[in-house]
């Protein structure tokens, strides 16, 4: 069973207090050694799961909510290892995964189990073609520095799945990380009405925490993230945070662009 977001007009967004605010956007508890756990948004339908296969062997099955028998019958799934070390398995062909790889699994794929003792992150989307399963290691990705040191928003960005690289339906997936002394991500920021995004931040120590902020641009609120907490960004809202320690953090996208970058683009005098 999925842990299941309904979605949210931006007006009723504003109403909401800080608990209903969490309780609607960020999830807190994906993981959990040895098992599997599912959240499901409304928006665009993106499924979001967690698998610590803790030594053993899980079995990636579809939840009740998108009434399949396999997770892909009729999507498509990134899936991250955080990290740790394992084996993802599509359809009995083996993809042995390091921290920081992402395997791309097509729509089609009857059988998916992960093994080892990592920790998984999962982003699941709609598709409605065939396409190949292909795992991209970290340092094989579309790798490229953003942001400036004098705004403490220097970082690595690695794209891998999105329109100049692993094909998709409707997914694009990748992994950015905060260099030495640069708190802020995704900075400046942007909405793009086309597309539902989804943060997972991760490498935080556990004391530490990221304040992301979210909402329309000129009605923003915060909410304080953890490590392995991610966070569900409805197309209205800007999705952007900083850090009180080093951290990364996994962005995918689910919606009708594939291209990285179709965003409207907002100027730090646009944000209230």
């Amino acid at each position: 069973m999925a842990d299941t977001r309904l979605a949210t007009h931006p007006d009723e967004f504003e109403r909401l207090d800080p608990l209903e605010l969490r309780r609607r956007y960020v999830v807190e508890d994906l993981f959990a050694p040895g098992e599997l756990r599912f959240c499901l948004s409304q928006q665009d339908r993106v499924l979001l799961a967690g698998a610590m296969p803790d030594g053993g062997t899980l079995q990636i099955t579809a939840p009740k909510e998108i009434r399949a028998t396999a997770l892909c019958d009729r999507r498509e799934v990134g899936i991250v290892c955080l990290h740790g070390e394992g084996v993802v398995t599509a359809d009995g062909r083996p993809y042995p995964m390091v921290p920081e790889d992402i395997l791309y699994v097509g729509q089609g794929t009857t059988t998916l189990e992960i093994a080892g003792t990592g920790v998984f992150y999962l982003v699941c989307v709609s598709a409605h073609r065939t396409l190949p399963t292909t795992l991209v290691h970290r340092d094989d990705a579309d790798t490229v520095q953003i942001g400036e040191e004098v705004n403490a928003s220097r970082r690595t960005l690695r794209k891998y799945i999105h329109d100049q690289g692993v094909a998709s339906c409707e997914l694009a997936m990748g992994i950015t990380t905060l260099e030495p002394g640069s708190v802020w991500n995704t900075m400046p920021c942007h909405t793009h009405d086309r597309r539902t995004e989804t943060y997972l931040y991760f490498g935080l120590p556990d004391n530490e925490r990221v304040i992301h902020l979210c909402g329309r641009p000129d009605r923003t609120r915060s909410m304080i993230v953890a490590n392995q907490q991610a966070v569900i960004s409805p197309p209205w809202s800007v999705h952007f945070g900083a850090g009180t320690a080093p951290y990364k953090f996994v962005w995918a996208t689910g919606g009708e662009n594939l291209a990285y970058d179709d965003m409207d683009p907002v100027a730090n005098s646009e944000l209230s």
